[in-house]
């Protein structure tokens, strides 16, 4: 009971987290640190990686992720951990109040660099607001459920967690930069998405 608290409070102070950085964002104090970061970022990854970045950033389409997510759970062999689907979706609730409330365009065509034809139908909502970053939400939220998986596993040796946690970790940092590297997010859209995977992924924990 003590570790589900502390997962709830956790999570309700990442959530506050969010809301105080939105109002930083909302203030547009950080627009230039937002543009300087997008060129730093894209100056330093060539143009000849963006195809395969491209497909990379399919992988963090919900489509995919949902998928995801359910076959943690199935794992988990716990019915009450299929409540986790409930809080995966309240947080996308929130992005979408985000996105349409809050007028936060993300950055302009000559920053854009997705260049592959395909898009899964999640893709096609589209708000004119980039903020919060969607990606950013769920890979979050998956890392923090799937991190608490196998650490807690009783059939995974100490090394084995060590190296499926630490792909895990760059694979979800490599998603995060590609937000910024292929122009479809600010820095902040992805700090803010990610604050909000992280706090709804912490209060998800209670039912696993």
């Amino acid at each position: 009971m003590k570790k589900k608290v502390l997962f709830f409070l956790t999570g309700i102070f990442f959530v506050l987290l969010f809301f105080g950085f939105t109002l930083i964002v909302k203030s547009k104090i950080l627009n230039s640190f937002d543009f300087n970061i997008t060129v730093r970022i894209q100056n330093h990854i060539p143009k000849k990686y963006d195809t395969l970045l491209s497909i990379f950033s399919l992988l963090g389409s919900f489509e995919v992720l949902i998928v995801l997510v359910l076959v943690l759970l199935l794992l988990r062999k716990k019915l009450i951990g299929f409540l986790t689907i409930i809080i995966f979706m309240g947080a996308h609730l929130v992005e979408v109040f985000g996105k349409t409330f809050f007028n936060h365009p993300g950055p302009p065509f000559m920053f854009f660099r997705y260049n592959i034809q395909f898009l899964f139908p999640s893709s096609y909502v589209q708000t004119g607001s980039s903020y919060p970053s969607g990606h950013s939400l769920r890979m979050m939220f998956v890392f923090i459920v799937s991190f608490f998986i196998v650490q807690n596993s009783k059939s995974l040796k100490p090394t084995v967690k060590l190296l499926l946690n630490s792909a895990l970790l760059i694979f979800t940092l490599l998603m995060l930069v590609t937000r910024i590297s292929l122009g479809e997010h600010w820095t902040t859209d992805v700090i803010g998405g990610s604050l909000l995977g992280v706090s709804f992924g912490i209060i998800s924990l209670i039912f696993l």
